[in-house]
């Protein structure tokens, strides 16, 4: 039986590579799972294939768990649907995109077809893996994310961990009054001297505008 291996790397940090040979007659779920035991990610989240040109255009879309619409409309299921319908080409490219929700996308290429498969290799088979998946964050992880990026002194892990606003609450009650509250303590200190510095002063004028050293 022969053999697929495809390439993946993710659209936005092509460095970051997985290769996974996969039977010919397995399905597009199979290889759904496969590519996200190689990232660490939940595989069961919304997420599509789509037949592919060469431009990374996107063509007819496969689907895991797709939406009402999607059913609605006819949509191919990757538990139904095996890898060899789908490609005409030794080169065959498929968009991916995991999790509707928090989305990742993905480009797909087949770059060899091994003619016969290793009886001792439990497919799919993950061959090479380049690179660490970034990570994910949501409800049950999104504390120990802050935890771990405030007592390394890095503020800017929102940015970098694909924050989005609907964690700003959980955020905001670990932090109590928020990750920049000793900003907001720097500018209350700040106005606190400015106005030391005018009570202070001896030369300030009364109600009636006499100064406190009268020149009579």
């Amino acid at each position: 039986m022969a053999i697929y291996r495809f390439r993946i790397s993710f659209e936005d940090f092509d460095d970051i590579v997985r290769e996974i040979d996969i039977k010919t007659t397995q399905t597009f779920e199979d290889l759904h799972r496969a590519i996200h035991r190689s990232t660490g990610y939940n595989a069961d989240k919304s997420s599509s294939f789509y037949v592919s040109t060469d431009n990374w255009i996107k063509g007819e879309e496969i689907a895991i768990l797709p939406n009402q619409r999607k059913i609605d409309n006819g949509v191919k299921l990757m538990e139904n649907s095996k890898l060899s319908s789908f490609i005409d080409d030794p080169h065959q490219k498929f968009y991916y995109i995991y999790n509707f929700e928090r989305p990742y996308d993905f480009h797909v290429e087949l770059i060899k077809i091994i003619l016969e498969n290793d009886p001792n290799i439990e497919y799919p088979f993950l061959v090479k893996s380049i690179g660490e998946a970034p990570k994910i964050i949501d409800k049950t992880n999104v504390g120990s994310f802050a935890a771990s990026s405030t007592s390394s002194g890095d503020f800017d892990f929102l940015n970098e961990m694909d924050f989005v606003p609907e964690d700003a609450e959980e955020l905001e009650a670990m932090g109590g009054r928020g990750i920049n509250a000793e900003e907001v303590d720097e500018e209350e200190e700040e106005s606190e001297d400015e106005n030391d510095e005018f009570s202070s002063g001896d030369d300030y004028e009364d109600d009636y505008g006499h100064s406190d050293k009268d020149d009579y």
